[in-house]
């Protein structure tokens, strides 16, 4: 009896002081019809990049990382309810989310990038664009941007139910371009062969992985991964797999920070750490 007190004691202790006991699966959601981050596959569950992405961090830390694929409205409060350990779809780094979570550094840019005919000339800049028409999904967040310039610029904006649909628009002739994000922009170019990679415009944003406020030792673990990864060339691989083309050499995809977290928001810790793999 006196044994079983004891080993009970040490249990409340260690909860109570906050130390985490080890753990062998890491439950994690993303969104599974954000191609090409994550996607259903023919013979059952999802894959895509962040499918590779979670999967090669649970096998260097050793665990078993059970992705959820679920409903994107849902993922972050589910996060919060203590669902999910960690997120691993692309979230948007901002300061408003920041303030509510932990976020480990950004592993990829966050751009839109314009998509034209393979005929098409080179645009240089976005002012070359003034008398065409832009093809966009309607309601999201290229819609809303491309029409705010649309004096500005001087292009017109048409609106498409899906993305698909719009790129379709571009390989018709409907339409000179289609803005989305860089990544579905360039799945879109290596999934079509009548259309081609165009103006990116840079937003300044990076995704990043979010975490409960006060789980600063596990992203600290998962960002060691991360900046490896980075180091080692495998999230380079990655993007060139799922997106056909190569990483900016001074992307968020290649570059690793010092310290935990994105530099300039809440959660950032500047304490001496640097890469390394």
């Amino acid at each position: 009896m006196k044994t079983i007190i004891a080993t009970a004691s040490v249990v409340i202790m260690l909860c109570v002081s906050g130390v985490a006991l080890a753990k062998d699966k890491y439950t994690v959601a993303l969104d599974g019809t954000f191609a090409p981050h994550a996607m259903p596959k023919l013979s059952g569950g999802v894959e895509g990049f962040n499918v590779d992405l979670a999967n090669i961090i649970g096998e260097r830390l050793g665990v078993e990382m059970d992705i959820i694929a679920t409903q994107w409205s849902g993922i972050l409060p589910g996060l919060q309810a203590g669902t999910y350990d960690f997120v691993v779809a692309p979230t948007t780094i901002t300061a408003e989310r920041a303030g509510n979570m932990l976020f480990s550094e950004g592993y990829l840019n966050t751009d839109f990038q314009f998509l034209v005919a393979n005929d098409a000339p080179e645009i240089t800049n976005m002012k070359e664009f003034a008398g065409k028409v832009i093809a966009v999904n309607k309601g999201s967040a290229y819609d809303s941007w491309a029409r705010e310039l649309e004096n500005e610029i001087g292009w017109t904006v048409e609106s498409y139910g899906t993305n698909t649909d719009a790129v379709q628009a571009v390989v018709s002739g409907r339409a000179f371009a289609n803005v989305a994000g860089n990544t579905v922009t360039a799945w879109a170019a290596k999934k079509n062969p009548n259309v081609k990679l165009s103006y990116l415009f840079s937003t300044g944003k990076v995704w990043g992985m979010p975490f409960r406020k006060g789980d600063e030792e596990l992203r600290a673990k998962v960002e060691n991964v991360i900046e490896c990864m980075k180091i080692d060339g495998t999230i380079t691989e990655l993007h060139e797999k799922w997106f056909g083309v190569l990483p900016e050499p001074d992307s968020a995809a290649v570059i690793a920070l010092a310290g935990y977290g994105q530099p300039g928001f809440d959660g950032y810790v500047e304490d001496g750490h640097e890469p390394s793999c």
